[in-house]
């Protein structure tokens, strides 16, 4: 793999993780009263968003997800051929087996 693909990969499981992790830090910044609300802030609102520990643990997670998926890739643990649930028939005549 092409370093320029693996860095294309990473950032999109870095968006993924990214996604994945802004509900949780929203919802922590809910219970926390001793920040006074912005006027015409919805009281769903985050009090305090911090974004810096969003990309922390965005980075952290991407990286796990990175991991898993590179080392799927060297050992070829689940290929194309073993996700192929439309046409299964077609990708076994494929490879030959």
């Amino acid at each position: 793999m092409r370093w320029t693909s693996a860095l294309a990969i990473f950032f999109l499981l870095w968006v993924t993780a990214a996604i994945f992790v802004l509900p949780f830090e929203a919802r922590g910044g809910t219970h926390h009263h001793d920040h006074e609300r912005i006027p015409g802030q919805a009281d769903s609102a985050p009090r305090d968003f911090r974004p810096k520990r969003v990309i922390k643990r965005a980075t952290i997670l991407g990286l796990i997800f990175f991991a898993a998926f590179y080392i799927n890739y060297v050992n070829d643990w689940i290929t194309p051929q073993d996700i192929d649930f439309l046409y299964p028939a077609l990708s076994t005549e494929s490879t030959g087996n």
